[in-house]
């Protein structure tokens, strides 16, 4: 867990640049919309997945995205 950290703006913290960064990421970069953008971040640290705010993270979307992330490691 991080503390309060700046997710936008000038600035915002090295770990939502990254995370945030479209010209890196196409598919998942872009501003933060809202509170709750969630982030699946393999174990090489490449972003596989991004889910908004919308979807809890108990759901079928985020489980489903998790197992097939573990499944490809081994």
């Amino acid at each position: 867990m991080m503390a309060k950290v700046s997710v936008k703006g000038d600035d915002k913290t090295a770990l939502y640049q990254y995370l945030t960064d479209k010209a890196s990421s196409p598919k998942t970069g872009g501003e933060i919309q809202w509170n709750f953008t969630k982030f699946l971040v393999g174990a090489d640290g490449q972003i596989l997945t991004r889910f908004e705010p919308k979807v809890t993270p108990d759901s079928p979307e985020v489980t489903a995205a998790i197992e097939k992330a573990l499944a490809e490691k081994r």
